[in-house]
């Protein structure tokens, strides 16, 4: 047998078509062992500085191939972004977004929320372990920018407490808004797992004060495997809840 003129002009593109295939078996292969991927989370700021970064990590180390991009926002903000499709899911601590028909939430754990103060400075709350909302009225507190979730919470608390909470200085994002506190400009209500040595850390008594993380996804895109291999890390088995019924974050 030999080629016609028209087969020999087509065997190098009949080659190439191959190769193509070959090379697009192997991708996806290789996507589906999670060797490539991308993964595009959104999360408010503080859980980025708090149960994000040894989380993310130990997921790097797991699946080095995957391309991580991550972008902090508000719940609102990331409420739009995943609408807009520029993310394939976001951790949030608003649940109002509950009511978004877009939306898919499923609540992954419990965090609780204490005050800090600075170390070094006089403190109002002094060596005390446990106070009330109450007892921060008049208290000089730093606080975040308007729109920030933590910032929301912390005044409605002291609202229902019967009082309007004074500020010492506010606008600014997590990492500001902790070195403000280092300083001794005065108090503010954080997570706990943003709560290091670095700060005189008093719990709330009960029933203390609380923010249930919620995980949100576009009810009309499928997870991709290695959005779903992130989400399955960030997800605490029921073996990890705590006495209190309360989902402790996986990874911390």
């Amino acid at each position: 047998m030999s080629l016609t003129d028209a087969g020999e002009a087509l065997l190098p593109v009949a080659r190439r078509m191959l190769a193509d295939a070959d090379a697009a078996r192997h991708r996806i292969r290789e996507v589906l062992q999670l060797h490539r991927g991308r993964v595009r989370l959104g999360a408010t700021p503080s859980l980025c500085t708090g149960l994000l970064p040894g989380v993310l990590a130990k997921f790097h180390r797991d699946h080095p191939g995957i391309e991580l991009m991550i972008q902090e926002g508000g719940s609102r903000d990331l409420q739009r972004r995943l609408a807009e499709g520029a993310l394939d899911f976001a951790l949030v601590v608003d649940t109002r977004l509950g009511d978004d028909p877009q939306l898919a939430t499923l609540p992954l754990f419990t965090e609780e929320l204490v005050v800090i103060a600075s170390r070094s400075a006089p403190s109002p709350i002094g060596r005390r372990n446990r106070i009330t909302v109450a007892e921060l009225e008049g208290q000089p507190l730093v606080m975040f920018r308007a729109g920030y979730d933590l910032r929301e919470t912390t005044v409605a608390a002291c609202r229902e407490a019967g009082f309007s909470p004074t500020f010492a200085i506010e606008g600014g994002e997590m990492d500001a808004a902790l070195e403000f506190v280092r300083a001794g400009l005065g108090l503010a209500v954080v997570p706990r797992t943003v709560a290091d040595e670095r700060f005189r850390v008093v719990s709330f008594a009960a029933p203390g004060l609380s923010r249930t993380i919620l995980l949100a996804q576009r009810r009309d895109v499928e997870l991709s495997t290695a959005a779903r291999a992130l989400v399955d890390m960030l997800t605490p088995p029921p073996a990890a809840q705590g006495p209190s019924g309360r989902r402790r974050p996986a990874g911390r």
